[in-house]
């Protein structure tokens, strides 16, 4: 049963203190990304101007970073979808000894602090002497790209019935026809939602990609190198409003995609 009266006044002026609190130094981001000042921050900005914007489009390392950023979370994203969707189907659809200890151990990765895993890839590529390469990227990112997909896929499959498959079975469906036409209408949206997720989370991850790059720059590892060694502080706010824009907006796609995902077809709820 859900009520429908009205929110108490001091706990909507809480939810608004508590949206103010996480969005404020955002917001800062998108101020100083037009402030005149190029080399310290001043509040009030003495000025806003757009030049910023055409001195980032003109800067070829970030475009270098920003096309590696793109590579790597398009290859993440593509690996985690058909491994995620696999490990999901083999463990929301059937039963075997383990099962809960693998679905487990595949949520693991996401639960473990970055650095962790960073370091864990960074020893294992050591070990096996694996040189540092996109590639290397990739495996890095490509740990906790699975997991979003998984958990988007795995709860899809459980609310989706098992009849429709024996149905489309008795009809005389083979399996591939079977994935296409009644299960994958059925999980698109919880993929697609998956998908933009581990975009969005491989497109501004820096702390598996600082263990992983070695020499190669990401768009997130420029930013923090030019934080360190600033040359033109509203260059990085500009290069950081892009990627907060980048990473939102895949965000609110997927959560849109999915808040009516409880109604697939042949559930029971």
């Amino acid at each position: 049963m859900h009520s429908n009266s009205r929110a108490p006044l001091g706990l909507k002026f809480a939810a608004i203190g508590g949206l103010i609190f996480l969005l404020a130094p955002i917001a800062l981001i998108f101020v100083y990304a037009f402030t005149t000042e190029e080399k310290s921050f001043q509040w009030p900005p003495p000025g806003l101007t757009t030049k910023w914007i055409g001195v980032t489009l003109g800067r070829a390392d970030v475009w270098e970073a920003l096309a590696l950023s793109l590579k790597v979370a398009a290859i993440s994203t593509t690996l985690a979808l058909i491994m995620g969707t696999l490990t999901a189907a083999a463990v929301a659809r059937s039963r075997f000894f383990g099962r809960e200890t693998i679905s487990l151990l595949v949520i693991l990765p996401i639960a473990l602090p970055g650095i962790i895993t960073g370091i864990s890839l960074r020893s294992a590529f050591s070990l096996l002497d694996i040189p540092f390469s996109t590639w290397t990227i990739v495996l890095g990112h490509a740990t906790f790209c699975i997991v979003i997909v998984y958990n988007n896929a795995v709860a899809r499959f459980r609310r989706t019935s098992g009849a429709l498959v024996d149905a489309a079975m008795d009809l005389g469906a083979d399996g591939v026809q079977t994935f296409l036409l009644v299960i994958l209408p059925n999980i698109a949206t919880a993929l697609l939602a998956g998908g933009m997720l581990a975009f969005a989370l491989s497109f501004d991850e820096v702390i598996v990609t600082t263990f992983t790059a070695g020499n190669q720059t990401t768009l997130p590892i420029w930013m923090l190198e030019e934080l360190v060694r600033p040359r033109q502080r509203p260059v990085t706010n500009v290069v950081a409003m892009a990627v907060v824009i980048v990473t939102v907006l895949p965000i609110l796609a997927a959560y849109y995609l999915t808040r009516d995902g409880e109604h697939t077809a042949g559930s029971d709820k």
